[in-house]
């Protein structure tokens, strides 16, 4: 019994440190080590670079947020990718005149039609960006300032939810997010960002690798790949996206899924990540893969505090019992506005499970991403 009250402790210690531990870290190393940026009002030429697959419906209202940025018209390009759309794509890009497109054909990707955009881009820096989220006006502004700083290579903005449904479930999703962002705060503080927001980051051109195609996770591969060549990734919060909470969980796990598949695919595509290449080995482990082992953790807690005797085992094992049954609330009743605790529950067993299901896809090969393809143009305007 010894043993199994070793392993209990062992695995709620790293579950504790995978959420408090790891942030209260940051905190500490913060006060003895902050890294300041050299922040200045500069504006170096910007390409900014969108990939899109039918996405009529949003396209219109993403153009014209670009267009109306705070930023000199003179001194940025817009260039979007239309990934094998069947829909009026093509026809909305043609129409735009400010937009150079790339149409292809056939669908090959995302990585795919991303390597096209940065192969035609002709600014010193490349701005990343999606179509669903509405861009602050001042973003990019404050996001170049950033660059004034030789040191920084990338630059990643702040993606603020919106909750457009009035369940507690998309307030628990919020909660998450600001935890998620303070995390990014403080490594930026101290040092570099694990990964960047994939609606708003931006990347010195000189920097940029030839993204491996059938990549899940852009956002997370490119800002690696900047610091290996020794240059720091920081987090903008000036800078913001706005994106509203799917009020449909369903939706939201699948998105997961795909993001932490991106999470394992990361080591398959860079191994050189768990040498001492990586100068943010640490904190890649403590911010990215110990959340990745924390589901098994959960179950390994769970079935120990049922073998062990004692009260505080029992108690444990009935209270995990009764906080997970609490998320079971959010299914039976998906119309409710839920507990903050119910709602709590609910999101941090949806996102474990997602974790669990995310290593299932990445091992049997499961694609839920866009095709890829060899490369190869159509159409360029």
């Amino acid at each position: 019994m010894k043993v199994v009250q070793w392993i209990f402790w062992a695995a709620a210690v790293a579950v504790f440190y995978a959420y408090a531990g790891y942030p209260l870290w940051l905190f500490l190393r913060r006060q003895w080590r902050a890294c300041q940026v050299v922040w200045a009002p500069v504006t170096p030429f910007v390409s900014i670079i969108m990939a899109v697959r039918n996405e009529a419906a949003l396209l219109p209202r993403k153009l014209e947020n670009l267009a109306a940025l705070d930023y000199p018209p003179e001194r940025m390009e817009i260039i979007v990718v239309s990934d094998g759309s069947t829909d009026r794509t093509n026809e909305i890009l043609i129409r735009f005149s400010r937009v150079r497109s790339i149409l292809l054909g056939k669908s090959r990707g995302k990585a795919s039609a991303l390597n096209h955009a940065i192969a035609l881009a002709q600014g010193e820096i490349v701005l990343f960006v999606d179509v669903r989220q509405r861009i602050g006006p001042s973003a990019l502004k404050f996001l170049a300032g950033n660059f004034a700083d030789p040191d920084v290579g990338c630059v990643s903005g702040e993606l603020t939810l919106t909750d457009d449904v009035a369940s507690g479930k998309a307030r628990a999703v919020g909660l998450y997010w600001r935890i998620e962002k303070l995390v990014r705060k403080l490594e930026s503080e101290t040092g570099s960002v694990i990964g960047a927001t994939g609606a708003l980051y931006a990347v010195r051109r000189e920097l940029l690798p030839q993204v491996p195609s059938g990549t899940l996770c852009d956002d997370l591969y490119i800002p690696l790949q900047v610091v290996r060549q020794r240059k720091r990734v920081v987090f903008e919060s000036r800078a913001v996206a706005f994106d509203a909470i799917f009020s449909d969980w369903k939706r939201e796990f699948r998105r997961k899924v795909r993001t932490l598949a991106g999470n394992y695919q990361l080591l398959q595509l860079s191994p050189w990540l768990v040498t001492s290449e990586n100068p943010l080995r640490f904190e890649l482990f403590s911010h990215k893969f110990l959340r990745l082992l924390v589901p098994f953790l959960l179950i390994v807690m769970l079935v120990a505090s049922l073998v062990l005797h004692g009260w505080f085992y029992r108690s444990a094992f009935v209270l995990q019992l009764c906080f997970y049954s609490l998320g079971l609330l959010a299914v039976l009743r998906p119309k409710r506005k839920l507990p903050r605790l119910a709602s709590l529950s609910f999101t941090f067993t949806l996102l474990n499970a997602a974790a669990v299901v995310g290593l299932i896809k990445f091992m049997t090969g499961s694609k839920d991403v866009w095709a890829a393809r060899p490369l190869q143009a159509e159409h360029i305007q």
